[in-house]
């Protein structure tokens, strides 16, 4: 007897929220007392091994050996100067990289040479890792000048006397809590002077700024919707606090503010757990949570733990659900068009959820894109956990990994939707205030096995333009370089009014649909009175339509329609443009040659702010094509088909 198969429509519509959810997740389930009841003293607490012995029965000698390497490397390198002119220069000339380069090149070095140090156990890095943290120590300012904009003297050198919490203080704080663990015996061996100066930095730099004046920081506003500063710098005072700090009365109550500080940031996150961030900066959000929730459930002996939680669970689950294929991952706003995710840290993550999904996203990453971990980077308290997790990943059975088929997020209004043809799709509804904006609302990316084909540009490099008043000056925020209309010559405006209406959202199986009116993302000046966009993907013929409907209030006198690539063009038949790329088969974008003139114009990728470019797409143009309507109506209907078409 034959099953008979129901297909049902499922139908959502959805306004932009970006809400905050009062949840307080954390802090809900445990209060002060709670904390202080839970937390291991700080003597017995020990997350790492400490002894040569200790690494040896945790980690193969191939990765101990790499880990000495990298410490003769370090111990090997000049420690790089910070003047006081290189740090004007992010004033002088915007110029926000050579500060950078020398400073986290510092705590790379460092965490290398402790490392080193620890798993060896042989003292002959130990004045190298004197060096390094005493330089450290000696900094005017931990974090960097791109954000000395908190200062009550404003941008420019740092106020020793006005201290503030950036991402970047908040980590060197980590790095040298972490110092402080594995080595901080052999430092007080070389003078009794060093592991108090550690703290006394620490204290004055992180702890006093945080405890005392938390409401100067809008990372710790509470309320508001925060970004992934409020993770980072929260998973980084936890960290610091629970292994730098003596007085228990003080730690556990610095443990249970930080908690606090977490909620914030989950209070922001709709039920579906997406972020507006995109997945590159999950790596510097949720997965910070991740970060603060495994310190806590390790300094608690398990008695902290919110894993069960739904809301948890979810976050975790957006990073694979915007994962494309190979390094690409959907990248609207400032988000990175290409990762190379962290293995060992998805698998830790999809482990401690039971989310085998994810764990296999995990085991797939590491394989691509693993080995042993550089410490060249962020986050680096997830490098040192992440080293514990390798056996344990290298011997886990080798499941392949299944990108979902979709994902709608109704929060912050993404969708992806994958064809069983190799189409991919993604786009958003959403507002134009998000964190790390472009004025895109209604943009899309389409991807064909697996590679691009209309793409989202991404953001060029950090500036001291990017974050100012100056942010929509740049060609790659604005909404003119991203798949959306030109009405009048006239794109999209930043703000929060700017925003999509009436997001319909409907997915049968073989198909998925949003539609959305963007007619509110434009200025009045436009003349948009509706905008309806359509767009769906039909997976059992293996097209995308992508459909306007729209009224004005006259007849322009411009209309265009805007599709971004990096794929090589062929406009040989007229009404036929084709997107060749070696690596994916030809897709085809039919139009009336009659209705429709097309030109393509290369973006010239001169100035300092262009050269992420060059990287994020290995290389290749980025091109425009501009179709312009050679008679525009005050209304009509605006229809767009890509396929395979024989």
């Amino acid at each position: 007897m034959k099953k008979l198969i129901s297909v049902v429509l499922l139908a959502t519509s959805f306004v932009a929220q970006g809400q905050v959810t009062p949840r307080n997740i954390l802090a809900t389930n445990y209060t002060p007392d709670a904390v202080r009841a839970a937390l291991l003293p700080s003597a017995e607490w020990q997350p790492y091994p400490r002894t040569a012995e200790g690494w040896k029965k945790a980690l193969p000698d191939t990765v101990l050996a790499r880990l000495v390497q990298n410490g003769e490397t370090a111990a090997s390198s000049a420690i790089p100067p910070i003047s006081a002119s290189l740090t004007l220069e992010y004033v002088r000339n915007g110029d926000r990289n050579r500060y950078q380069a020398a400073s986290f090149g510092r705590r790379n070095r460092l965490l290398d040479l402790v490392l080193a140090e620890s798993v060896e156990g042989k003292g002959r890095f130990a004045d190298a890792i004197l060096d390094q943290v005493w330089a450290i120590c000696e900094e005017s300012f931990w974090g960097v000048p791109a954000h000395l904009s908190g200062q009550k003297t404003g941008s420019g050198l740092p106020n020793v006397e006005d201290r503030i919490v950036d991402l970047f203080a908040a980590e060197t704080a980590g790095v040298l809590a972490l110092t402080d663990y594995f080595v901080g015996e052999k430092l007080a061996a070389l003078s009794p002077l060093v592991r108090p100066r550690i703290y006394h930095e620490t204290n004055v730099r992180i702890f006093e700024p945080l405890t005392k004046n938390p409401d100067r920081y809008g990372y710790l506003k509470k309320g508001a919707k925060v970004n992934n500063w409020n993770p980072w710098i929260m998973s980084n005072w936890l960290l610091s606090g629970l292994l730098l700090e003596k007085d228990e009365s003080r730690r556990s109550a610095m443990t249970a503010a930080a908690m606090s500080g977490i909620d914030l940031y989950l209070n922001g996150l709709g039920n579906d757990g997406g972020t507006d961030e995109g997945p590159s900066y999950w790596f510097a959000a949720g997965a910070c949570v991740f970060d603060g929730l495994e310190l806590l459930h390790g300094a608690t002996g398990g008695k902290v733990d919110v894993f069960t939680e739904p809301l948890i669970k979810n976050m975790a689950s957006y990073v694979y659900k915007m994962h494309i294929a190979g390094p690409y991952f959907v990248d609207f706003a400032d988000a990175d068009v290409t990762l190379k995710p962290d293995g060992l840290m998805l698998y830790r993550f999809g482990q401690r959820l039971a989310d085998d999904t994810l764990s296999q996203f995990g085991r797939w990453a590491y394989r691509a894109y693993g080995g042993i971990p550089s410490n060249n980077g962020f986050h680096r308290m997830r490098r040192v956990a992440n080293l514990l997790a390798i056996p344990a990943i290298a011997s886990a059975p080798a499941k392949p990994f299944r990108p979902v088929r979709g994902a709608w997020f109704p929060d912050v209004q993404v969708l992806t939707a994958r064809s069983e043809g190799g189409l991919f799709l993604a786009t958003h509804g959403g507002h134009n205030a998000e964190s790390h904006n472009h004025n895109d609302v209604g943009d899309f990316i389409l991807y064909a096995d697996g590679q691009p084909v209309i793409v989202d540009v991404g953001r060029g490099t950090y500036t001291a333009k990017t974050f100012s008043a100056k942010r929509y000056e740049l060609w790659w925020t604005q909404s003119n370089f991203h798949n959306l209309p030109l009405v009048n010559g006239i794109g999209q405006k930043e703000g929060r009014a700017f925003e999509a209406r009436n997001v319909k959202q409907t997915d049968t199986g073989k198909e998925t649909t949003i539609s959305m009116d963007i007619a509110p993302a434009y200025p009045k000046e436009a003349g948009i009175q509706t905008w309806n966009r359509s767009l769906r993907l039909d997976r059992a013929k293996n097209v995308f339509d992508l459909t306007d409907a729209y009224t004005l209030a006259a007849a322009p006198t411009s209309l265009q329609q805007v599709f971004m690539t990096t794929s090589k063009l062929d406009q040989t038949t007229p009404g036929r443009l084709i997107f060749n790329d070696p690596t994916h088969r030809p897709i085809e974008l039919r139009f009336d040659p009659k209705a429709w003139r097309a030109t393509v114009e290369e973006i010239p990728l001169t100035t300092p702010d262009d050269q992420a470019f060059k990287t994020q797409w290995a290389g290749k143009p980025i091109k425009r094509v501009l179709l312009t309507a050679t008679a525009p109506k005050a209304s009509g209907k605006l229809s767009w088909r890509f396929g395979v078409f024989n």
